[in-house]
């Protein structure tokens, strides 16, 4: 069965970026322990990261279809290849996730973005959490659970991997009965 699952590598003061929405200093020694999604859903201001959105096609780490989330797609469709297809999503997040989960095909859906993923923890559409905490206090930037003040949200924790460089934590959401 196809899980949503959502995650990112924070500051261990938690920003997915720094000041200048960099991100450069997170990843320096990150080490992913995750399966290869069917599908991503990200949003705009993680495609915008690229400085070329034609090189997501030769050089974007999954080769999958990418679902970008946005209120405004972009006026050129980004170049394509036989396993990586771009759809723009002005639907809303539950959209993107169903189209998502149709074209994974059985495999996971990976939710990218700090805002994409606090948009699915609204909708309540997220199975698991994965986070990935990098030696590195940025002070200010983008923070990963902003304006979630109103949500309380169960976890159980899953696994975790330490190494010499990094924590990553994965999680199952629990969902809430209404």
């Amino acid at each position: 069965m196809t899980k949503v699952y959502f995650g990112m590598i924070v500051s261990l003061d938690g920003f997915v970026n720094d000041r200048y929405g960099r991100i450069d200093k997170l990843y320096e020694s990150y080490q992913p322990h995750y399966e290869f999604p069917g599908a991503v859903v990200m949003g705009r201001n993680s495609f915008d990261m690229a400085s070329d959105p034609d090189g997501y096609a030769d050089h974007y780490e999954f080769q999958v279809p990418l679902f970008v989330l946005t209120h405004h797609p972009p006026e050129k469709q980004p170049k394509e290849n036989d396993k990586l297809t771009f759809t723009f999503v002005t639907e809303g997040i539950e959209s993107a996730i169903n189209q998502a989960k149709t074209a994974a095909n059985g495999k996971d859906v990976l939710v990218l973005g700090a805002n994409v993923s606090q948009q699915l923890l609204w909708a309540n559409l997220a199975d698991e959490l994965q986070i990935c905490f990098a030696p590195v206090l940025l002070g200010k930037g983008t923070r990963f659970f902003e304006h979630l003040e109103n949500l309380e949200i169960q976890l159980e924790k899953i696994r975790t991997y330490v190494d010499n460089h990094q924590v990553e934590s994965w999680y199952k959401i629990i969902r809430k009965s209404n």
